[in-house]
């Protein structure tokens, strides 16, 4: 006999299962349980601030006497040992005509002389230069009388903004010694020998390492040239006090 079509026994109730929780409500539960265990965890794995390490204190450098020898003027100065020398002619001696440019060595616009040898005077310590005779642009005229490569960077109109021509000088007055030493250069085709003549591209490259931003260059250039065929003889040496002159005049 068939039974499907059993009557149903009003006393049994119907089989219903029950709910099942979504899978979105399952796993926003899991990710808040797995949070909730963590957060201790993590407070304990928090380190503590360091205490900040004692401010250093620097015992400052006395200053000691410096005695140096500018345009044949002796200059006695209270230096600390770290003053660069451009910062003693500046600072210290009141020789305002070397400019600070970069103060890192490239322009040139420090340039002085020292013993017959041009320097940056912004990469170097005024102690190391006690006993020597420097010369700067102020230097560079006798009696007020200005020196045939300042003359002919006027005529030449080697300058317009004026604040690299300090250095511009110093170092083609060095520069023309220099070639009538029988100096060399990067650019002399044979540097065991004298170089033959002082051609432009060896003013070109004796020059280098001061920079124009006013771009004279081409003007410099020839200032150089027409003192070097001249004959023109600059004092590298002479001091604006009564014209004294160094060694390496």
């Amino acid at each position: 006999m068939s039974t499907r079509n059993k009557p149903q026994d009003p006393g049994d109730e119907p089989d219903v299962a029950p709910p099942q929780p979504s899978r979105r409500r399952f796993l926003q539960s899991a990710a808040a349980a797995a949070t909730i265990g963590a957060a201790p965890h993590l407070r304990a794995q928090t380190p503590t601030p360091a205490a900040p390490p004692p401010a250093e204190t620097h015992t400052p450098v006395p200053s000691r006497p410096v005695t140096l020898t500018v345009n044949g003027r002796a200059y006695t100065l209270q230096l600390e040992p770290r003053v660069t020398l451009l910062d003693a002619l500046r600072e210290y001696a009141g020789l305002m005509g070397t400019k600070k440019g970069c103060d890192r060595g490239q322009c040139g616009a420090c340039t002085v002389i020292a013993d017959g040898r041009r320097i940056n005077s912004c990469l170097t310590l005024a102690v190391m230069h006690e006993g020597e005779n420097i010369t700067t642009v102020e230097g560079l005229a006798s009696n007020d009388v200005l020196s045939p490569l300042q003359r002919a960077f006027i005529e030449h109109d080697a300058f317009q903004c004026g604040y690299c021509t300090s250095g511009q000088l110093c170092s083609a007055t060095a520069l023309l010694n220099e070639f009538r030493n029988g100096t060399a250069s990067a650019v002399t085709a044979d540097v065991r020998s004298r170089p033959p003549q002082l051609s432009d591209d060896e003013i070109r490259e004796r020059m280098s390492g001061n920079i124009c931003r006013c771009g004279a260059y081409a003007n410099i250039v020839a200032a150089v040239r027409a003192v070097h065929e001249g004959g023109g003889q600059n004092s590298a040496g002479a001091g604006s006090n009564g014209g004294q002159h160094d060694a390496n005049a």
